[in-house]
């Protein structure tokens, strides 16, 4: 921690890492008139933010006000504190609640990103102060020329595989669904996209990458173009290594950039915002034994927990470190990271079994739920990491499941999908091939089919929740979630208990400041992000409970340090 040698170089702010808490955070500061620099651990920028959906979930928002929606910041605290986890102070719930939607006034004012609330119900939204008509759910709407970016274009975190066409084609949210139901005419749709993308020449030569920047990809591309304009560098390959302490606060960071160590002052706080530890098989096996394998998180793989570790080297306090961001994913042999599976479980004419072949969970629930629900129900007797999804000739014609493509032929599949699908004329067949009990697994689809001829799933309850039906077909009756499992041929496809990230980190206060073992404030410090312990505890209340907090303390965290909230003047 070396405290009394020179810097290398000294600023007012020091962001460690790339995402869209960091990147928000070194924005505000900037506009405070704050010397910033960002630095960031790879050689992308944008963090998992830039993979995602770009979904943010603030309640109170002007957005869903201007829809006519009132929403109540006493409904929404309610809301939060039911699902959180215990040992998250009502404070930091209240703090959350009270800055989310000034913090997204701050970004419409000062960015071009441009939000929309969307009718997107919240994951429990009958539990008290929960929402089943949404609009707490905002999306970037307005996509981003990736030209305005220049260079910081090509070293931009490209989205998820599991968001984007044939995982290089970026859609947009009004898109997913234009190709997941495919309405009269919905070709013409894709052949805007199709052309859309290979009309863009010069960058085809150089890249597969998509300039046409939506979701995450133009949150993270919004917030970079407001940094550039405002001068503030971003310096990638310079991983963090330690920090420096100094009469107890914290006053800068030990760096590698380009194979040397530098030391970087800073003047008033470091905020880390460098993600969680899904990647790091030490972290998980000590904290998340059940879960140990790194591949099926959705995570960005550079997320090892590097910040955490400095941190605590220091003395700071962590909170809830066994809990995830958990969801399930689908493993594809040859890739880095799992794909997160939102919307397929719900579509109707599938079902998840464990290797019983017995059903065991409502396959439509939001994906936190049947994420921690697969990881504990995994019993010897009936193992369900992985599980697997059932579907018959009709759902594979219809719908994708995952990486396999509707109205794509099995054989023109790629091969490393090809190698996990299983296909058979009979249930018992489908299931020999698998490895379940045959008698098991046509016994259980037997009674899903009669629940489906009825739209009731007695065991389950599959289609009740506003959430349930939100991603199931509204053309399916008399329940968008639930249609028999009869045509064959037969399709299984292996799902696992995986992540999007951690969610348990360093402990904070109201203002995103990191305290010690005491409860005390570790001057200089700040966290923000899967950093930190989340607000929301181990809940997922809606969908951008992830973003929507870290984008917040981000906020908050750099008005705190450039002194905002003491003097209450107006960020500049």
């Amino acid at each position: 921690m070396m405290a009394g040698a020179p810097w290398d170089k000294e600023v007012d702010v020091l962001v460690i890492g790339s995402g869209a808490g960091g990147l928000l955070a070194a924005l505000v500061a900037s506009h405070n008139h704050a010397d910033v620099l960002v630095v960031e651990k790879s050689n992308l920028w944008g963090g998992t933010s830039a993979t995602s959906g770009g979904g943010i979930w603030i309640p109170c928002s002007d957005q869903a006000k201007a829809a006519g929606v009132d929403d109540d910041p006493e409904q929404a605290f309610k809301y939060i504190r039911e699902l959180s986890a215990t040992n998250v102070p009502d404070s930091s719930i209240k703090a959350f609640v009270a800055a989310a939607p000034e913090m997204l006034r701050w970004v419409t004012a000062n960015t071009t990103i441009h939000f929309d609330a969307f009718p997107y119900p919240d994951y429990h939204a009958e539990l008290p102060g929960g929402r089943k008509d949404g609009f707490r759910t905002h999306m970037p709407t307005e996509p981003i020329d990736g030209r305005l970016l220049g260079k910081d274009m090509q070293s931009l975190r490209p989205t998820s595989l599991a968001v984007s066409l044939f995982g290089k084609i970026n859609w947009q949210f009004t898109e997913t669904y234009m190709l997941l139901f495919r309405p009269r005419l919905w070709w013409l749709g894709l052949l805007r996209m199709l052309w859309r993308y290979y009309s863009d020449i010069g960058q085809r030569f150089r890249s597969d990458k998509d300039r046409f920047l939506t979701l995450g990809n133009a949150l993270l591309g919004g917030l970079r173009l407001a940094l550039n304009k405002a001068g503030v560098p971003l310096w990638l390959d310079a991983p963090m290594i330690e920090l420096v302490v100094s009469n107890g606060k914290v006053t800068g960071a030990i760096i590698t950039r380009k194979g040397k160590a530098m030391r970087i002052g800073a003047r008033k706080g470091v905020v880390l915002a460098a993600g969680g530890f899904e990647h790091s098989a030490k972290l998980r096996e000590e904290h998340i034994p059940l879960q140990p394998v790194t591949s099926r998180s959705g995570g960005q793989v550079n997320n090892t927990g590097d910040s955490i570790i400095a941190a605590t080297a220091i003395g700071a306090a962590t909170r809830n470190m066994h809990s995830t961001w958990a969801a399930p994913v689908f493993s594809v042999p040859g890739e880095d990271r799992g794909r997160l599976v939102t919307i397929e479980r719900a579509l109707p004419g599938c079902i998840m079994v464990n290797q019983a072949g017995i059903r065991y969970l409502n396959e439509a629930a939001s994906y936190h739920i049947v994420g921690q629900q697969m990881a504990a129900s995994n019993k010897p007797e009936a193992r369900t990491d992985p599980s697997w999804v059932v579907f018959d000739h009709d759902f594979r014609h219809k719908y994708p499941m995952g990486p396999v493509i509707p109205l794509m032929p099995d054989w023109l599949q790629a091969g490393a999908v090809r190698s996990i699908l299983h296909k058979a004329s009979t249930i018992e067949e489908l299931a020999a091939q698998i490895g379940i009990d045959g008698t098991a697994l046509a016994a259980t689809v037997k009674r899903f089919n009669e629940y489906a001829a009825t739209g009731d799933d007695p065991d389950f309850h599959r289609g009740d929740a506003a959430y349930d039906r939100m991603y199931g077909d509204p053309r399916q009756t008399p329940n968008p979630c639930l249609a028999p499992i009869v045509k064959a041929p037969f399709y299984a496809f292996p799902i696992y208990a995986g992540d999007i990230g951690t969610n348990g980190g360093l402990v904070t206060d109201d203002f995103a400041r990191v305290l010690d073992a005491k409860g005390k404030v570790i001057d200089g410090l700040y966290a923000v992000g899967n950093n930190a312990a989340s607000v929301m505890g181990e809940s997922y209340p809606g969908a951008g409970s992830t973003l929507g907090p870290s984008m917040t303390f981000g906020y908050v965290a750099a008005r705190h340090m450039t002194g905002a909230n003491q003097t209450g003047h107006k960020d500049g």
